[in-house]
């Protein structure tokens, strides 16, 4: 019997189960951890243990399977999961006899999260998170999957298995099937390093041209929404969540003046609109919400995450640079000013991200009633004129509303006979009443730690920010997070780490061994800084980063990059970044680093290792080009740098 066959067999059992509540006992060892995301399991009865050494040795030598849970503090099904499951004194039990728990934040350790995902979409699945995987004691994965309830139940008419179910089902079968769940680990480990690995990564025999690039862009223009801007699944006809997907974004932005039909152009243009009047984007507060649920930009999933805020002030940016336009101005300018005022540190660091719930409810935070608008904005011509402007009606469990535009400020202050100034200056008096509201509502939990990746993309959106809008500011909180990064996460050999934060009664320390991503979006972060100032030292400093990457993450000198150092744990393999995701390929960004590099410093090696990089990788761009459009962008720059003949 092969394990897919056993899990049909998992699927007909059914358990009864106990009422469901939570036990808040002792603490357990994620107490101790920096990770804010770690800690709020720390209450857990679940016995947990961080990633390491430790919890594999307890493994092997009581022979029990590890059950692996990956997650971030932002996320919404991960606090789910955590309160219904891992907060439930028999669940926990079952657990704790039967396996060894570890959780890890996946912020912090991408490379584990990313082998043990492509590990579960090996097996077919689709990823996500919570992230739940069953493997051997030593470390190989044989089972996952995402969020189960707690308990069986019906959905929809359909049968859902519980956690309870499933983990019985996993001991079930790993006592009857023991080899051949260990013969398919041992399969599914060497499929998954296949793909960490890259199977067409290598010299490939297609030239550079800017028919890859143009193909990249066609995918791009194929899928998108011609309704509500953005892009999906034309044969879904663009249901299901959207996404703001900057790396998208950039390749349009870059190609459109190659583009004579102007149509690059106004897809662009329809995009950032929609977004800047969406409900995913915080009218009040400013900043983006991560996605939304539904295609219109309506309704949002509410965590705020610093890298979307970063690559999204980018994009408003450079379409600033082009053309003066009120709605992205002001999108752009409360967008850096909630960065400023709500996530950045004492010392100047930025943090990671602001949690979708808050008092225990999903968007509780964002949402409002027309009892409490009433109630702040009591002068009735302000009323009509903020529903009118925000298209107050229920969108949210039909009760409560998100607040989106309605649509675009000229046309609104034509329709309202005045000008737009007049217009903004009484919506902002409103919305500054508003905020001043929902600051006394319980807020959003804030991850503080800091990830130097994460920061060099914040650094090069708020450069960009002060360009596009004139405000020096912004500048001067970029220069003072990259002196804090660079103070803080950068070892005497110069070498960088990855996070920075606190032990709960300790002082906050840097940890971890830095990824590709930590370098190539902290260089990007220094190069726009030096594009944007002049500053030489930023990009002195961009060089000698550079140069430690390619030690210590490169191919004898070269690329493509691995993700992990040398150094670095080993886990399935050293896995090459290729595919862009919520963020670009840092192999991507990497490459387009060395582009610039070799055009400020007038070097011809960082050339010849980009080329050489592109070779590597180009493969990808001809095979699944809408996956890989930060490779396209970067292949567009370096076309462009080319001698002309």
């Amino acid at each position: 019997m092969n394990l897919r066959n056993a899990w049909a067999l998992v699927a007909f059992l059914f358990l009864l189960h106990p009422a469901l509540g939570e036990e808040k006992g002792k603490l357990n060892r994620l107490a101790k951890e920096a990770s804010p995301y770690l800690r709020q399991h720390a209450h857990n009865p679940v016995d947990w243990y961080p990633w390491g050494e430790e919890a594999f040795k307890k493994a092997k030598a009581e022979k029990k399977l590890v059950f692996l849970s990956i997650g971030y503090s932002a996320c919404h099904w991960c606090h789910v999961m955590e309160k219904e499951s891992f907060s439930n004194a028999v669940i926990a039990k079952i657990l704790n006899d039967n396996f060894v728990c570890i959780k890890v934040d996946r912020e912090e350790r991408p490379d584990i999260d990313h082998a043990y995902l492509t590990s579960l979409n090996v097996l077919g699945q689709r990823g996500g998170w919570p992230l739940s995987m069953f493997l051997l004691p030593d470390a190989k994965p044989f089972f996952g999957g995402t969020y189960w309830p707690p308990f069986d139940k019906e959905v929809q008419g359909q049968n859902m298995r519980g956690f309870k179910s499933v983990l019985e089902g996993i001991l079930n079968v790993y006592k009857t099937e023991q080899k051949n769940v260990e013969e398919q680990a041992e399969k599914l480990a060497t499929s998954t390093r296949r793909v960490l690995l890259g199977e067409t990564v290598g010299l490939a025999l297609i030239p550079l041209d800017k028919a890859l690039v143009n193909a990249s862009v066609e995918a791009v223009q194929e899928g998108f929404d011609p309704k509500y801007g953005g892009f999906g699944s034309q044969a879904r006809n663009f249901q299901g969540p959207k996404f703001p997907t900057p790396c998208y974004l950039k390749l349009l932005q870059r190609e459109q003046g190659n583009d004579a039909t102007g149509n690059i152009k106004s897809i662009v243009s329809f995009t950032l609109d929609q977004m800047a009047l969406g409900g995913i984007f915080d009218h009040l507060g400013g900043g983006f919400h991560r996605y939304t649920v539904e295609p219109s930009w309506t309704i949002p999933h509410f965590e705020k995450m610093l890298y979307d805020n970063a690559q999204l002030c980018e994009a408003y940016s450079r379409a600033l640079f082009n053309n003066k336009n009120p709605l992205y101005e002001q999108a752009l300018n409360s967008t850096c000013a909630f960065i400023l005022r709500e996530m950045t540190s004492p010392e100047g660091g930025f943090y990671s991200a602001l949690d979708a719930d808050s008092d225990g409810e999903e968007g509780k935070f964002y949402v409002w009633t027309d009892k409490e608008l009433a109630e702040v904005l009591k002068e009735k011509t302000d009323l009509e004129l903020f529903k009118t402007t925000y298209a107050i009606a229920p969108n949210f469990e039909e009760k409560f509303f998100i607040l989106r535009r309605s649509m675009l400020p000229e046309k609104l202050a034509l329709s309202q006979k005045t000008s737009l100034e007049k217009l903004e200056g009484s919506l902002d008096a409103s919305r500054k009443k508003l905020l001043a509201l929902r600051n006394n509502r319980i807020r959003p939990f804030l991850d503080t730690k800091i990830l130097t990746g994460w920061n060099g993309q914040m650094i090069a959106g708020l450069a960009m920010a002060s360009k596009a809008l004139n405000e020096p500011s912004y500048l001067k909180a970029a220069e003072k997070a990259s002196d804090f990064i660079l103070n803080n996460l950068q070892q005497a050999d110069g070498r960088l780490m990855r996070s920075f934060g606190a032990v709960p009664g300790e002082k906050a320390q840097a940890k971890i061994l830095a990824y590709l991503d930590d370098y190539a979006y902290l260089i990007h972060g220094l190069l726009t800084l030096y594009e944007i100032n002049g500053d030489k030292k930023r990009l002195a400093q961009a060089v000698e980063l550079n140069e430690k990457m390619i030690k210590h993450h490169g191919k004898e000198g070269s690329g493509p990059f691995f993700q992990t150092s040398e150094e670095h744990e080993k886990l399935f393999a050293r896995s090459i970044d290729q595919y862009d995701g919520a963020q670009p390929s840092a192999n991507s960004v990497a490459l387009s680093n060395m582009v610039k590099l070799s055009k400020y410093t007038q070097d011809a090696k960082h050339m010849k290792v980009a080329e050489d990089s592109f070779k590597g990788l180009v493969m990808r761009l001809k095979v699944q080009p809408s996956s890989s459009t930060a490779l396209a962008t970067a292949l567009s720059e370096f076309l462009e740098a080319q001698p002309k003949k």
